[in-house]
């Protein structure tokens, strides 16, 4: 890889920063290829809101040898997993420091547990993170509420101490289409449905916006006791 190919930003920013490495080139060596100041591709490949042009898009596909669509990430509108394995992957496992790192920012998770009637869900709820903590935010009268207060153990409001918590988990993961990459991590703990009104203050204060909308009052705290995660890169 190029040595100034680093990525600090967003998914296109990552992709045109690897595809630069990949093929060895520097940031002066595609700005030129492509007609753009070194500096505009440096901001390109490390803003966290980058906004390219259809015709900056164009110049640097060509400039990169690849597609704009392959830029883009197409098909966001697939299933994940419609496009063939990349070229050399290698499966790593994570560090937890490094799954705390990438799930740091929030966003959407899978809540995982036993729902009464069905068995093994997965449930996608908005998440953020508060200390070593999953914080998410769902409907007070909604499927994941009453199937945690149904677990046995679990209680509106978790004790100091309580070791008789049920155990659920929480998965996010991330995929990369174009790149053939992901990574997913998956948390392990006690999960319980925050009533106390300065721990509710708290949690309000992260500022959790569910994308489903709707009347979503009730916050679930899930106190982590094992993370492990794993990633998929693409060598060379």
């Amino acid at each position: 890889m190029a040595a100034d190919a680093t990525f600090g930003g967003t998914d296109i920013g990552r992709r045109i920063s690897e595809q630069r490495g990949r093929l060895g080139l520097s940031r002066a060596e595609v700005a030129e290829r492509a007609g753009l100041a070194p500096d505009y591709l440096a901001y390109l490949e490390s803003s966290q809101g980058p906004y390219p042009t259809q015709a900056t898009l164009i110049r640097l596909a060509a400039a990169l040898d690849t597609s704009v669509g392959a830029l883009c990430g197409a098909g966001l509108t697939l299933p994940p997993g419609q496009r063939g394995a990349g070229q050399h992957p290698v499966l790593e496992s994570l560090t937890e420091a490094e799954c705390r790192t990438l799930i740091e920012p929030g966003g959407v998770g899978r809540i995982l547990f036993v729902e009464p009637g069905r068995g093994p869900v997965a449930i996608p709820v908005n998440y953020r993170m508060d200390g070593s903590d999953v914080v998410f935010r769902t409907a007070g009268g909604g499927r994941v509420v009453e199937a945690l207060l149904s677990i046995p153990g679990t209680t509106l409001a978790a004790p100091a101490g309580d070791t008789e918590q049920a155990s659920v988990s929480f998965d996010v993961d991330h995929l990369d289409e174009a790149l053939g990459e992901g990574w997913s991590v998956l948390l392990t703990g006690t999960a319980s449905v925050i009533s106390d009104a300065a721990e509710l203050d708290r949690a309000r204060s992260l500022g959790i916006e569910p994308w489903a909308g709707g009347d979503r009052d009730s916050y679930v705290r899930l106190v982590v006791s094992q993370v492990t995660g794993r990633a998929i890169r693409v060598a060379g």
